[in-house]
């Protein structure tokens, strides 16, 4: 028998387990038809040839903002198939394309596939880099005035862009607007980050944030929901006991009602069942996947971290590993110091390290709680609530940061800094 015969032997448990990946979009959204119906009377007034009003969508990860907007994007472009005003949508990922060339050159480029006219060897064709922005700028502009209609721009993940880019792309396309005759332009900006529009100017956030949408997190027994019309569609019939899908929507709905969190945990329980030739998916099938999820997408976390983050970390790990299982802010700002001579990296000031190690806490590598130290004011106070070998083992692959970098660092100095 060949080495992967019995996995396409066994199929008592999936039926299709693309249903329960993040990339799948669903005929149906439950639990968002209010956001969907707020959505779409925005954009309707494209197909009038009007230009809609700009969007900012809010909101956690996996409460289906992005899902929503793409729904409704195909029914507008489906409804003015029936008009004579053609409508547009454009999406782009700003986690990937963050810079603003890279947002021009890929607009236009979308454009190009939406210009229906005869080619006559004329279009632009924007290099990946190479052109003055202004340039591209231009090409953007001639462009959508020969496509006509609406545009609508779909800005993912906007955040992004803007903490890389500043805000400038921004600037330029809520007001791109006041330069075309023959098309009309709107922004959706959806973000995870609620503070983002603390790095806008106040003229850019103003014409950015014409109409604004908070997705709220599901709770519990809408993930439930969710899971249950996705389960069906993704596994045998039968093969999930009455326990789990409860359970994945629980454990979930404690992590902000993150729908994608919910629908990791039923698949990867379904594979762990899989993998271990069972019949059927049980509860402890989810506990084992909420384990392997949890370090899985904290060694994630840890190997994407910047440089100067991953030197706050480290120096937390000397601390640990020097016997101090809770430490203060200042005691990681004397040992970053050291580490940081060591490596011969930039030292940073200290609210900028302040600011690393509020994203550290954020991102759950860490835990911080503020205490009282009476008279002497307050201080921050910082441990680990797992395993550090796992942490340990993605800094090493960073050849300067191996533990081979505790020989060059004086050990006993570090007890007394921090005595």
């Amino acid at each position: 028998m060949g080495l992967f015969q019995k996995y396409l032997v066994n199929k008592n448990i999936f039926k299709n387990r693309e249903v329960l990946r993040h990339s799948y979009r669903p005929n149906i959204l439950p639990h968002r038809q209010p956001e969907i119906n707020t959505i779409a009377s925005i954009l309707a007034a494209s197909l009038k040839g009007e230009t809609p009003s700009n969007i900012l969508i809010y909101g956690k990860t996996g409460t289906g903002k992005t899902a929503c907007v793409r729904y409704v994007a195909d029914e507008l472009e489906k409804a003015s198939q029936e008009t004579v005003i053609p409508c547009h949508v454009i999406h782009l990922n700003c986690e990937v394309i963050d810079t603003q060339y890279r947002v021009l050159a890929q607009i236009a480029k979308n454009l190009e596939d939406h210009d229906e006219r005869p080619s006559d060897g004329t279009r632009s064709n924007i290099p990946f880099t190479g052109w003055p922005t202004d340039q591209v700028y231009m090409e953007l502009k001639n462009l959508l005035e020969s496509v006509g209609g609406v545009m609508v721009i779909v800005l993912d993940e906007i955040d992004k862009l803007v903490k890389k880019s500043g805000d400038e792309t921004l600037y330029n396309l809520t007001r791109i607007n006041s330069d075309l005759k023959d098309s009309k332009v709107s922004i959706i900006g959806i973000s995870n980050d609620l503070r983002f529009t603390d790095f806008l100017d106040p003229r850019v956030l103003s014409s950015l944030s014409e109409e604004e949408l908070v997705f709220p997190p599901y709770n519990a027994p809408q993930l439930c929901d969710i899971l249950q019309k996705r389960g069906e569609d993704a596994f045998m019939e039968g093969v999930i006991d009455p326990p789990v899908i409860p359970l994945c929507a629980a454990l979930a709905a404690q992590e902000h009602g993150d729908a994608r969190r919910a629908l990791d945990l039923l698949r990867v329980s379904g594979e762990l069942a899989e993998r271990e030739d069972e019949s059927r998916v049980a509860e402890k099938h989810v506990k084992m996947a909420q384990e392997k999820i949890e370090t899985d997408s904290m060694i994630e976390c840890v190997s994407t971290l910047p440089t100067q983050s991953k030197v706050v970390l480290y120096s937390m790990l000397l601390l640990e590993h020097i016997g101090k299982k809770i430490f203060t802010s200042g005691e990681v700002l004397q040992v970053y110091r050291e580490v940081a001579g060591t490596l011969d990296v930039d030292v940073l000031t200290n609210r900028r390290i302040t600011d690393l190690v509020s994203e550290l806490s954020m991102l759950g590598v860490i835990n911080t709680r503020v205490v009282s130290k009476g008279r002497y004011g307050r201080t921050k106070e910082m441990w680990f609530d797992m395993m550090t070998n796992r942490i340990w083992e993605v800094l090493s692959k960073d050849q300067r940061l191996s533990r081979d970098t505790l020989i060059q660092l004086d050990t006993n100095r570090l007890k007394a800094l921090v005595r």
